[in-house]
């Protein structure tokens, strides 16, 4: 039976509070990885933002916690080229991938980043769930679809958050809503549900945070 992959339907009380708690506690930078020996313990449930350059990843991290300034955007498109984690308190981390489909990082760099993160997204015994970023104005492009194959091939459930919602017009939003589930329903390991979201309106984030927090 194939999937429609409907929007993800706001929380219940219960479960929209247990996600405001999370984000509203500690959030803390632990450190940036550039190579696998240097992840952390595997101790917590792990979830991670991956989304290609300039997709708002920074603004969402900032707008689930409430801090301006704990992802910081970078003006040139794929510079940081670290896995970097959060700790949410004692119980999760939140992992913030580089941002893929950068054209001016060098050839090397590019491929470096490639081998850590296959590395990364197939012995993480703890990544509960991949976040995958599409924005809204453009949906899924061929370079989102290189990591959502990858992501089947290494059998991580990702589910996509589209962003930017705020800056399209209702039938642009249709029609990208459209192409996103037609794209996935040939990926066996996407999650069966579509979170839309707006850092700068905050729509989407109380459900994007309570569906988080349930991964624990």
């Amino acid at each position: 039976m194939q999937l429609t992959f409907p929007l993800a339907a706001e929380p219940e009380e219960f479960a929209r509070e247990k996600g405001r708690l999370l984000f509203a506690g500690p959030v803390d930078f632990v450190k940036g990885v550039v190579a696998m020996p240097g992840l952390p313990p595997a101790d917590r449930v792990e979830f991670c933002f991956a989304g290609r350059s300039n997709v708002g990843k920074s603004s969402l991290i900032n707008g689930l916690t409430g801090r301006k300034n704990l992802a910081r955007a970078s003006n040139t498109p794929g510079r940081t080229q670290e896995i970097n984690y959060f700790a949410l308190g004692e119980s999760f981390y939140m992992v913030d991938l580089p941002g893929y489909g950068y054209a001016e990082a060098p050839v090397a760099v590019v491929a470096k980043w490639q081998a850590l993160l296959k590395q990364y997204l197939a012995g993480r015994a703890t990544l509960r769930r991949v976040f995958v970023l599409v924005d809204m104005r453009h949906g899924i492009k061929s370079v989102d679809q290189e990591i959502l194959t990858l992501l089947d091939k290494s059998a991580v459930t990702f589910q996509v958050v589209l962003t930017k919602a705020d800056k399209v017009n209702l039938a642009t939003r249709q029609a990208t809503i459209a192409q996103v589930q037609a794209a996935l329903s040939k990926h066996p390991a996407a999650y069966p549900e579509i979170i839309v979201t707006s850092s700068e309106k905050g729509e989407g984030l109380e459900t994007l945070r309570a569906i988080i927090a349930g991964l624990g």
